[in-house]
Protein backbone atom coordinates (compact mmCIF):
# COMPACT_ATOMS: atom_id res chain seq x y z
CA UNK A 1 0.00 0.00 0.00
CA UNK A 2 2.75 2.44 0.55
CA UNK A 3 4.42 1.88 -2.86
CA UNK A 4 1.03 2.57 -4.17
CA UNK A 5 0.35 6.25 -2.19
CA UNK A 6 4.04 7.22 -2.68
CA UNK A 7 3.57 6.89 -6.57
CA UNK A 8 0.21 8.87 -6.57
CA UNK A 9 2.23 11.19 -4.69
CA UNK A 10 4.43 11.75 -6.96
CA UNK A 11 2.18 11.57 -9.78
CA UNK A 12 0.27 14.32 -7.69
CA UNK A 13 3.16 16.80 -7.57
CA UNK A 14 4.54 16.41 -11.03
CA UNK A 15 0.66 17.55 -12.05
CA UNK A 16 0.60 20.55 -9.46
CA UNK A 17 3.89 21.48 -10.85
CA UNK A 18 2.17 22.07 -14.08
CA UNK A 19 -1.13 23.33 -13.67
CA UNK A 20 -1.91 24.88 -16.89
CA UNK A 21 -0.31 22.31 -19.16
CA UNK A 22 -2.83 19.80 -16.87
CA UNK A 23 -6.23 21.67 -17.27
CA UNK A 24 -5.18 22.02 -21.04
CA UNK A 25 -4.81 18.24 -21.46
CA UNK A 26 -8.01 17.60 -19.56
CA UNK A 27 -10.26 19.85 -21.97
CA UNK A 28 -10.95 17.24 -24.18
CA UNK A 29 -12.23 15.08 -21.31
CA UNK A 30 -13.94 17.42 -19.96
CA UNK A 31 -16.00 18.93 -23.00
CA UNK A 32 -16.25 14.44 -23.89
CA UNK A 33 -17.86 13.40 -20.07
CA UNK A 34 -20.09 16.90 -20.29
CA UNK A 35 -21.06 15.83 -23.69
CA UNK A 36 -22.16 12.59 -22.46
CA UNK A 37 -24.08 13.70 -19.17
CA UNK A 38 -26.13 16.07 -21.42
CA UNK A 39 -26.63 13.77 -24.01
CA UNK A 40 -27.82 11.06 -21.20
CA UNK A 41 -30.10 13.83 -19.67
CA UNK A 42 -31.34 14.49 -23.02
CA UNK A 43 -32.12 11.21 -23.76
CA UNK A 44 -33.56 9.97 -20.17
CA UNK A 45 -35.86 13.44 -20.64
CA UNK A 46 -37.34 12.19 -24.62
CA UNK A 47 -37.97 8.49 -23.20
CA UNK A 48 -39.55 9.90 -19.92
CA UNK A 49 -41.68 12.21 -22.33
CA UNK A 50 -42.54 9.64 -24.38
CA UNK A 51 -43.62 7.19 -21.60
CA UNK A 52 -46.27 9.94 -20.20
CA UNK A 53 -47.56 10.72 -23.31
CA UNK A 54 -48.22 7.18 -24.27
CA UNK A 55 -49.70 7.29 -21.17
CA UNK A 56 -51.68 10.14 -22.11
CA UNK A 57 -52.95 9.10 -25.71
CA UNK A 58 -53.46 5.44 -24.39
CA UNK A 59 -51.83 1.92 -25.26
CA UNK A 60 -53.14 0.32 -28.29
CA UNK A 61 -55.48 3.19 -29.54
CA UNK A 62 -57.23 4.06 -32.12
CA UNK A 63 -58.64 7.48 -32.58
CA UNK A 64 -61.32 8.53 -34.90
CA UNK A 65 -61.94 12.19 -34.88
CA UNK A 66 -65.18 13.99 -37.62
CA UNK A 67 -63.70 16.42 -39.72
CA UNK A 68 -65.79 19.92 -39.88
CA UNK A 69 -64.57 21.69 -43.22
CA UNK A 70 -66.58 24.90 -44.38
CA UNK A 71 -68.66 24.39 -47.53
CA UNK A 72 -66.89 26.05 -50.60
CA UNK A 73 -68.69 27.26 -53.29
CA UNK A 74 -68.02 25.89 -56.48
CA UNK A 75 -68.85 27.21 -60.04
CA UNK A 76 -71.85 26.44 -61.76
CA UNK A 77 -71.02 24.05 -65.11
CA UNK A 78 -73.17 25.68 -68.14
CA UNK A 79 -72.76 23.04 -70.37
CA UNK A 80 -74.31 19.60 -70.83
CA UNK A 81 -74.58 17.06 -68.26
CA UNK A 82 -73.86 19.25 -64.55
CA UNK A 83 -72.16 18.25 -61.56
CA UNK A 84 -72.89 15.62 -59.03
CA UNK A 85 -75.01 16.67 -56.23
CA UNK A 86 -73.15 17.03 -52.48
CA UNK A 87 -73.54 13.04 -51.08
CA UNK A 88 -74.73 13.09 -47.53
CA UNK A 89 -72.82 12.02 -44.63
CA UNK A 90 -74.73 11.04 -41.29
CA UNK A 91 -71.47 11.80 -39.42
CA UNK A 92 -70.55 10.02 -36.56
CA UNK A 93 -72.65 8.46 -34.16
CA UNK A 94 -73.68 5.94 -31.87
CA UNK A 95 -74.51 3.74 -34.76
CA UNK A 96 -70.82 4.28 -35.74
CA UNK A 97 -70.02 2.67 -32.20
CA UNK A 98 -72.56 -0.44 -32.11
CA UNK A 99 -70.93 -1.07 -35.60
CA UNK A 100 -67.86 -0.88 -34.28
CA UNK A 101 -68.59 -3.09 -31.23
CA UNK A 102 -70.24 -5.71 -33.20
CA UNK A 103 -67.98 -5.79 -35.80
CA UNK A 104 -64.35 -5.88 -34.76
CA UNK A 105 -62.50 -8.99 -33.09
CA UNK A 106 -60.00 -8.61 -30.30
CA UNK A 107 -61.80 -5.32 -29.49
CA UNK A 108 -60.68 -4.68 -25.60
CA UNK A 109 -62.96 -1.21 -25.09
CA UNK A 110 -64.78 1.25 -27.00
CA UNK A 111 -65.29 5.28 -25.83
CA UNK A 112 -67.78 7.74 -28.09
CA UNK A 113 -67.25 11.10 -26.82
CA UNK A 114 -68.97 14.53 -26.78
CA UNK A 115 -66.87 17.65 -25.79
CA UNK A 116 -69.24 20.72 -25.38
CA UNK A 117 -67.61 24.47 -24.19
CA UNK A 118 -69.45 25.31 -21.31
CA UNK A 119 -69.57 27.46 -18.16
CA UNK A 120 -69.32 26.59 -14.37
CA UNK A 121 -71.42 28.27 -11.60
CA UNK A 122 -70.86 27.25 -8.02
CA UNK A 123 -71.42 29.50 -4.88
CA UNK A 124 -71.37 32.83 -7.17
CA UNK A 125 -67.87 31.23 -8.75
CA UNK A 126 -67.92 31.13 -12.47
CA UNK A 127 -65.25 30.20 -14.91
CA UNK A 128 -65.14 28.54 -18.87
CA UNK A 129 -64.44 24.53 -18.83
CA UNK A 130 -65.48 22.09 -21.13
CA UNK A 131 -68.35 19.45 -20.25
CA UNK A 132 -67.02 16.10 -21.80
CA UNK A 133 -69.82 13.06 -22.29
CA UNK A 134 -67.86 9.81 -21.78
CA UNK A 135 -68.52 6.49 -20.65
CA UNK A 136 -66.33 4.55 -17.69
CA UNK A 137 -63.90 3.18 -20.57
CA UNK A 138 -62.83 6.21 -21.26
CA UNK A 139 -61.06 6.74 -17.67
CA UNK A 140 -59.79 3.40 -18.64
CA UNK A 141 -58.06 3.80 -21.55
CA UNK A 142 -56.55 6.62 -20.75
CA UNK A 143 -55.46 5.57 -17.30
CA UNK A 144 -57.67 8.39 -15.35
CA UNK A 145 -57.87 7.20 -11.26
CA UNK A 146 -60.19 8.66 -8.79
CA UNK A 147 -58.79 10.26 -5.63
CA UNK A 148 -62.43 10.22 -4.02
CA UNK A 149 -65.90 9.39 -5.00
CA UNK A 150 -66.50 6.77 -7.63
CA UNK A 151 -67.15 6.32 -11.70
CA UNK A 152 -70.57 5.98 -13.41
CA UNK A 153 -73.03 3.53 -12.60
CA UNK A 154 -75.85 1.50 -14.72
CA UNK A 155 -78.64 3.75 -13.60
CA UNK A 156 -76.76 6.70 -14.22
CA UNK A 157 -76.16 6.09 -18.01
CA UNK A 158 -79.42 4.36 -18.38
CA UNK A 159 -81.51 7.26 -17.41
CA UNK A 160 -79.08 10.06 -18.33
CA UNK A 161 -78.68 10.89 -14.58
CA UNK A 162 -77.71 14.62 -13.81
CA UNK A 163 -74.25 13.41 -12.36
CA UNK A 164 -70.59 14.05 -12.98
CA UNK A 165 -67.05 13.12 -12.10
CA UNK A 166 -64.63 16.59 -12.11
CA UNK A 167 -60.99 16.73 -12.17
CA UNK A 168 -58.48 17.83 -9.74
CA UNK A 169 -58.66 21.29 -10.74
CA UNK A 170 -62.01 22.10 -10.78
CA UNK A 171 -62.06 20.74 -7.09
CA UNK A 172 -59.73 23.04 -6.05
CA UNK A 173 -61.10 25.80 -7.95
CA UNK A 174 -64.45 25.79 -6.75
CA UNK A 175 -64.09 23.71 -3.29
CA UNK A 176 -60.84 24.38 -1.91
CA UNK A 177 -60.54 22.54 1.55
CA UNK A 178 -64.01 20.97 1.44
CA UNK A 179 -65.16 17.53 -0.16
CA UNK A 180 -66.99 18.26 -3.11
CA UNK A 181 -68.65 14.50 -3.40
CA UNK A 182 -72.50 15.01 -3.03
CA UNK A 183 -71.90 18.68 -4.18
CA UNK A 184 -73.97 20.38 -7.29
CA UNK A 185 -72.56 22.60 -9.70
CA UNK A 186 -74.14 24.13 -12.49
CA UNK A 187 -72.67 23.09 -16.16
CA UNK A 188 -74.42 25.34 -18.83
CA UNK A 189 -78.19 25.39 -17.74
CA UNK A 190 -78.58 22.21 -15.42
CA UNK A 191 -77.07 21.60 -12.21
CA UNK A 192 -74.41 18.25 -11.81
CA UNK A 193 -74.06 16.33 -8.63
CA UNK A 194 -70.53 15.28 -8.14
CA UNK A 195 -69.91 11.30 -7.77
CA UNK A 196 -66.07 11.26 -8.33
CA UNK A 197 -62.97 13.83 -8.19
CA UNK A 198 -59.99 12.62 -10.86
CA UNK A 199 -56.55 12.37 -9.27
CA UNK A 200 -54.46 15.33 -10.56
CA UNK A 201 -52.60 14.14 -14.05
CA UNK A 202 -49.40 16.38 -14.75
CA UNK A 203 -49.89 17.32 -17.83
CA UNK A 204 -47.55 19.81 -19.82
CA UNK A 205 -48.58 22.62 -22.15
CA UNK A 206 -45.72 21.08 -24.67
CA UNK A 207 -48.01 17.64 -24.39
CA UNK A 208 -51.68 19.28 -25.13
CA UNK A 209 -50.21 21.08 -28.08
CA UNK A 210 -48.53 18.17 -30.02
CA UNK A 211 -51.03 15.77 -29.21
CA UNK A 212 -54.29 17.40 -29.45
CA UNK A 213 -55.46 15.97 -25.85
CA UNK A 214 -57.20 18.04 -23.14
CA UNK A 215 -56.26 19.09 -19.52
CA UNK A 216 -57.71 16.20 -17.68
CA UNK A 217 -57.91 18.04 -14.82
CA UNK A 218 -59.72 21.20 -15.38
CA UNK A 219 -62.52 19.10 -17.53
CA UNK A 220 -66.63 17.74 -15.78
CA UNK A 221 -66.83 14.71 -17.55
CA UNK A 222 -70.75 13.40 -17.63
CA UNK A 223 -72.42 10.01 -18.66
CA UNK A 224 -72.81 10.74 -22.53
CA UNK A 225 -77.02 9.80 -22.43
CA UNK A 226 -76.64 12.61 -19.96
CA UNK A 227 -75.00 15.20 -22.72
CA UNK A 228 -77.68 14.00 -25.55
CA UNK A 229 -80.86 13.42 -23.55
CA UNK A 230 -80.32 17.26 -21.84
CA UNK A 231 -77.92 19.37 -23.74
CA UNK A 232 -77.46 18.54 -26.72
CA UNK A 233 -78.10 15.57 -29.68
CA UNK A 234 -76.68 16.48 -33.30
CA UNK A 235 -77.99 14.02 -34.70
CA UNK A 236 -81.70 15.43 -34.09
CA UNK A 237 -83.93 17.54 -36.32
CA UNK A 238 -85.51 19.92 -33.65
CA UNK A 239 -88.20 22.61 -34.10
CA UNK A 240 -85.08 25.14 -33.71
CA UNK A 241 -83.26 24.26 -36.19
CA UNK A 242 -86.34 24.36 -38.50
CA UNK A 243 -86.90 27.25 -37.25
CA UNK A 244 -83.47 28.57 -38.79
CA UNK A 245 -83.48 26.81 -42.17
CA UNK A 246 -86.95 28.58 -42.55
CA UNK A 247 -85.64 31.56 -42.02
CA UNK A 248 -82.46 31.19 -44.24
CA UNK A 249 -84.74 30.13 -46.87
CA UNK A 250 -86.64 33.34 -46.83
CA UNK A 251 -83.33 35.68 -46.54
CA UNK A 252 -81.93 36.92 -49.31
CA UNK A 253 -78.60 38.70 -49.77
CA UNK A 254 -75.18 37.82 -49.04
CA UNK A 255 -75.92 37.14 -45.09
CA UNK A 256 -78.09 34.14 -45.90
CA UNK A 257 -75.12 32.66 -47.99
CA UNK A 258 -72.36 33.45 -45.78
CA UNK A 259 -74.22 31.75 -43.10
CA UNK A 260 -75.02 28.70 -44.78
CA UNK A 261 -70.92 28.54 -45.84
CA UNK A 262 -70.37 28.17 -42.66
CA UNK A 263 -69.34 24.84 -41.20
CA UNK A 264 -71.97 23.19 -39.14
CA UNK A 265 -70.53 20.01 -37.06
CA UNK A 266 -73.50 17.57 -37.92
CA UNK A 267 -71.61 14.81 -35.85
CA UNK A 268 -73.40 13.54 -32.90
CA UNK A 269 -70.00 12.18 -31.44
CA UNK A 270 -66.57 14.65 -31.20
CA UNK A 271 -64.40 11.79 -30.99
CA UNK A 272 -64.48 7.63 -31.01
CA UNK A 273 -61.52 5.66 -29.30
CA UNK A 274 -61.24 2.34 -29.86
CA UNK A 275 -58.50 0.40 -27.70
CA UNK A 276 -57.26 -3.35 -28.97
CA UNK A 277 -55.59 -6.01 -26.90
CA UNK A 278 -52.73 -6.46 -29.17
CA UNK A 279 -50.61 -3.61 -30.93
CA UNK A 280 -50.07 -6.25 -33.58
CA UNK A 281 -53.74 -5.99 -34.62
CA UNK A 282 -53.80 -1.91 -34.45
CA UNK A 283 -53.04 -1.74 -38.67
CA UNK A 284 -55.54 -4.72 -39.72
CA UNK A 285 -58.36 -3.12 -37.55
CA UNK A 286 -57.67 0.26 -38.84
CA UNK A 287 -58.15 -0.64 -42.39
CA UNK A 288 -61.83 -2.61 -41.02
CA UNK A 289 -62.79 0.58 -39.65
CA UNK A 290 -61.51 2.51 -42.49
CA UNK A 291 -63.24 0.74 -44.97
CA UNK A 292 -66.53 0.18 -42.27
CA UNK A 293 -66.89 4.45 -42.03
CA UNK A 294 -66.55 4.74 -45.99
CA UNK A 295 -69.36 2.51 -46.43
CA UNK A 296 -71.80 4.08 -43.26
CA UNK A 297 -70.92 7.68 -44.26
CA UNK A 298 -71.46 6.97 -48.30
CA UNK A 299 -68.15 7.88 -49.43
CA UNK A 300 -68.15 10.95 -47.43
CA UNK A 301 -64.52 11.07 -46.29
CA UNK A 302 -65.77 13.61 -43.12
CA UNK A 303 -63.46 11.65 -40.51
CA UNK A 304 -59.46 11.06 -40.09
CA UNK A 305 -58.37 8.11 -38.30
CA UNK A 306 -54.83 8.17 -36.04
CA UNK A 307 -53.03 5.74 -34.33
CA UNK A 308 -51.08 7.68 -31.70
CA UNK A 309 -48.48 5.07 -30.39
CA UNK A 310 -47.69 4.58 -34.20
CA UNK A 311 -46.43 8.27 -34.34
CA UNK A 312 -45.08 7.96 -30.69
CA UNK A 313 -42.92 4.99 -31.73
CA UNK A 314 -41.15 6.69 -35.28
CA UNK A 315 -40.48 9.78 -32.85
CA UNK A 316 -38.99 7.00 -30.29
CA UNK A 317 -36.93 6.42 -33.26
CA UNK A 318 -36.04 9.69 -34.53
CA UNK A 319 -35.33 10.61 -30.59
CA UNK A 320 -33.12 7.37 -30.74
CA UNK A 321 -31.19 8.70 -33.78
CA UNK A 322 -30.48 11.55 -32.32
CA UNK A 323 -28.94 10.05 -28.89
CA UNK A 324 -26.82 8.08 -31.31
CA UNK A 325 -25.40 11.26 -33.05
CA UNK A 326 -24.98 12.67 -29.56
CA UNK A 327 -22.75 9.68 -28.33
CA UNK A 328 -20.45 9.86 -31.35
CA UNK A 329 -19.87 13.39 -30.75
CA UNK A 330 -19.06 12.59 -27.26
CA UNK A 331 -16.93 9.43 -28.34
CA UNK A 332 -15.01 11.47 -30.75
CA UNK A 333 -14.25 14.09 -27.89
CA UNK A 334 -13.29 11.47 -25.83
CA UNK A 335 -10.74 9.86 -28.36
CA UNK A 336 -9.41 13.84 -28.82
CA UNK A 337 -9.37 14.24 -24.95
CA UNK A 338 -7.31 10.41 -24.86
CA UNK A 339 -4.96 11.50 -27.54
CA UNK A 340 -4.47 14.49 -26.16
CA UNK A 341 -3.33 12.81 -22.77
CA UNK A 342 -0.89 10.31 -24.12
CA UNK A 343 0.92 13.21 -26.04
CA UNK A 344 1.62 15.20 -23.29
CA UNK A 345 2.38 12.16 -20.98
CA UNK A 346 5.42 11.03 -23.71
CA UNK A 347 6.30 14.52 -23.45
CA UNK A 348 6.31 14.18 -19.90
CA UNK A 349 8.89 11.24 -19.96
CA UNK A 350 10.88 12.93 -22.73
CA UNK A 351 11.19 15.91 -19.91
CA UNK A 352 11.90 13.74 -17.22
CA UNK A 353 14.66 11.17 -17.86
CA UNK A 354 16.48 11.86 -15.63
CA UNK A 355 14.27 11.39 -12.71
CA UNK A 356 13.38 8.13 -14.60
CA UNK A 357 16.96 7.04 -14.46
CA UNK A 358 17.52 8.39 -11.25
CA UNK A 359 14.59 6.50 -9.54
CA UNK A 360 15.47 3.00 -11.14
CA UNK A 361 19.30 3.47 -9.81
CA UNK A 362 18.30 3.92 -6.26
CA UNK A 363 16.14 0.71 -6.56
CA UNK A 364 12.50 1.79 -7.86
CA UNK A 365 10.93 -1.30 -9.71
CA UNK A 366 9.52 -1.25 -13.28
CA UNK A 367 5.95 -1.37 -11.78
CA UNK A 368 6.89 1.66 -9.94
CA UNK A 369 7.58 3.54 -12.99
CA UNK A 370 4.42 2.37 -14.47
CA UNK A 371 2.41 3.29 -11.69
CA UNK A 372 3.71 6.86 -11.34
CA UNK A 373 2.81 7.63 -14.86
CA UNK A 374 -0.78 5.86 -14.63
CA UNK A 375 -1.42 7.64 -11.17
CA UNK A 376 -0.64 10.79 -12.94
CA UNK A 377 -2.82 9.93 -16.27
CA UNK A 378 -5.46 9.40 -14.44
CA UNK A 379 -5.47 11.89 -12.48
CA UNK A 380 -5.81 14.50 -14.97
CA UNK A 381 -8.20 12.32 -16.45
CA UNK A 382 -10.41 11.98 -13.61
CA UNK A 383 -10.03 15.77 -12.65
CA UNK A 384 -11.31 16.35 -16.55
CA UNK A 385 -14.25 13.96 -15.45
CA UNK A 386 -15.35 16.09 -12.31
CA UNK A 387 -15.15 19.24 -14.24
CA UNK A 388 -17.14 17.54 -17.06
CA UNK A 389 -20.16 15.97 -14.59
CA UNK A 390 -20.77 19.64 -13.18
CA UNK A 391 -20.59 21.31 -16.62
CA UNK A 392 -22.43 18.03 -18.30
CA UNK A 393 -25.16 18.82 -15.36
CA UNK A 394 -25.06 22.70 -15.88
CA UNK A 395 -25.75 22.01 -19.64
CA UNK A 396 -28.56 20.24 -18.97
CA UNK A 397 -30.53 22.77 -17.04
CA UNK A 398 -29.41 25.05 -19.55
CA UNK A 399 -31.50 22.97 -22.06
CA UNK A 400 -33.88 22.24 -20.61
CA UNK A 401 -34.67 26.23 -19.42
CA UNK A 402 -33.80 27.82 -22.81
CA UNK A 403 -34.52 25.00 -25.76
CA UNK A 404 -37.83 23.98 -23.63
CA UNK A 405 -36.43 20.33 -23.86
CA UNK A 406 -37.25 18.04 -21.03
CA UNK A 407 -33.70 16.73 -19.28
CA UNK A 408 -33.11 13.83 -16.94
CA UNK A 409 -29.79 13.48 -14.98
CA UNK A 410 -29.67 10.44 -13.49
CA UNK A 411 -26.92 8.55 -11.12
CA UNK A 412 -26.25 6.36 -13.86
CA UNK A 413 -25.02 8.94 -15.91
CA UNK A 414 -22.59 10.06 -13.29
CA UNK A 415 -21.16 6.61 -12.87
CA UNK A 416 -20.71 6.15 -16.31
CA UNK A 417 -18.94 9.42 -17.06
CA UNK A 418 -16.47 8.38 -14.04
CA UNK A 419 -15.75 5.16 -15.07
CA UNK A 420 -15.35 6.56 -18.58
CA UNK A 421 -12.64 8.67 -17.54
CA UNK A 422 -11.13 6.70 -15.73
CA UNK A 423 -11.50 4.27 -18.64
CA UNK A 424 -9.64 6.67 -21.26
CA UNK A 425 -7.03 7.58 -18.09
CA UNK A 426 -5.64 4.16 -18.06
CA UNK A 427 -6.08 3.20 -21.93
CA UNK A 428 -3.86 5.93 -23.00
CA UNK A 429 -1.70 6.11 -20.40
CA UNK A 430 -0.23 2.83 -20.77
CA UNK A 431 2.16 3.08 -23.53
CA UNK A 432 3.96 6.04 -21.78
CA UNK A 433 4.11 4.43 -18.50
CA UNK A 434 5.41 1.40 -20.23
CA UNK A 435 7.87 3.54 -22.51
CA UNK A 436 9.18 4.99 -19.50
CA UNK A 437 9.27 1.73 -17.22
CA UNK A 438 11.68 0.37 -20.28
CA UNK A 439 14.31 3.20 -19.77
CA UNK A 440 17.62 2.13 -19.33
CA UNK A 441 19.00 3.54 -15.87
CA UNK A 442 22.37 4.21 -17.45
CA UNK A 443 20.89 6.15 -20.63
CA UNK A 444 19.09 8.13 -18.73
CA UNK A 445 21.47 9.54 -16.68
CA UNK A 446 23.72 10.59 -19.49
CA UNK A 447 20.62 11.87 -21.10
CA UNK A 448 21.42 15.71 -21.99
Amino acid sequence: MDKYLSNLQIASEAILANKLRAMLTALGIIFGVASVIAMLAIGNGAQQEIQEQIKLVGVNNIVINPIIEQVEEEVQDTGFGGGDKNKFSPGLSMLDVENIQYTLPNLKLVSPEIELDTYIISKGTRRSAKLIGVNNAYFEIFNLSLERGGFFEEKHRAFGEQVCVVGRDIQTKFFSGRNPIGKKIKCGPHWLTIIGVLERRNVSDRSIEKLGIRNFNMDVYTPLQTILVRYKNRSLVTKLMLQKASRNNNRNGNDAELEQKQAVNYHQLDKIVVQMGEAKDLMPTTEIISRMLERRHYSVVDYEIEVPILLLEQQQRTNEIFNYVLFAIAFISLLVGGIGIMNIMLASVLERIKEIGLRLSLGAQKADIILQFLFESMLISLSGGVIGVVLGIGLAFIIANIAEIPTVISAASVVVSFVVAAGVGLIFGIAPAKKAAEKNPIDCLRYE
